[in-house]
């Protein structure tokens, strides 16, 4: 399989205690076991919705780059038609015709993630991390932005907290792929690379809990993301 690692690849997590990468990989794996077994109800729910729509597989595999450049295929519960690969582009808008009725429900509610907490069980992805990346998008790195290879991916991060409606911002444009690198895409390495640099255990926390806030109280969202997350990724 391709690897996009490289010697040149910039380790980031030397600078970072090992006590630090243990801990979060124990807290890693006993909450996506935890999320796993409690949230059995939801996965039986959203199976049950999915194939009743139209009778396609329950869960959708995207092959995604993650830590020093492996490939790994991130699970997500599917949301869009069953050939939504061969009909558009990466980047999905919140009007796009490929999402089913159900899909839009899942990715409201963020249910359509939940399968990636298999992949932090495997010690594919982390809870908190950068958002993995398609192969082109990461073909395009620069030295420096190769840094986000670094470190584990993540469910959510500081990017995933301010672009939570990334489907509504990329809403009524010709062309989502596009809109996604002028409107998004900058701010999102920019963040994710600052999380590499300073990553820890209290930022993991805070992440989480914002991620948590504005999926449960939208109406609050604005507000916290102001607050708490900066608008300079330099000042995080």
């Amino acid at each position: 399989m391709t690897s996009y690692d490289s010697p040149r690849l910039v380790r980031a997590d030397l600078g970072t205690s090992r006590g630090y990468a243990v801990l979060k990989r124990a807290v890693d794996a006993g909450a996506a076991a935890g999320v796993l077994l409690l949230g059995a109800p939801v996965w039986a729910w959203a199976a049950v919705r999915i194939k009743a729509e139209d009778g396609g597989p329950v869960l959708y595999r995207g092959t995604r780059i993650g830590l020093h450049g492996r490939p790994f295929g991130m699970l997500k519960f599917r949301s869009m038609v069953t050939d939504a690969g061969s009909l558009g582009g990466a980047s999905t808008a919140a009007d796009d015709p490929r999402l089913t009725r159900v899909g839009k429900l899942l990715r409201r509610w963020k249910i359509d993630e939940l399968p990636q907490f298999v992949n932090v069980l495997r010690g594919e992805m982390s809870l908190v991390g950068p958002r993995p990346q398609v192969a082109d998008d990461v073909a395009r790195y620069s030295t420096d932005e190769r840094r986000l290879l670094s470190v584990r991916p993540g469910i959510t991060d500081w990017s995933s907290v301010l672009f939570r409606n990334e489907g509504e911002i990329l809403a009524g444009h010709a062309d989502p792929d596009l809109a996604y690198d002028e409107l998004i895409r900058p701010r999102k390495i920019a963040l994710g690379l600052r999380y590499v640099e300073r990553r820890s255990l209290r930022t993991d926390v805070r992440i989480l809990w914002l991620t948590v806030r504005v999926v449960l109280q939208p109406s609050a969202a604005e507000a916290l993301i102001a607050r708490e997350v900066p608008s300079d990724p330099r000042a995080v």
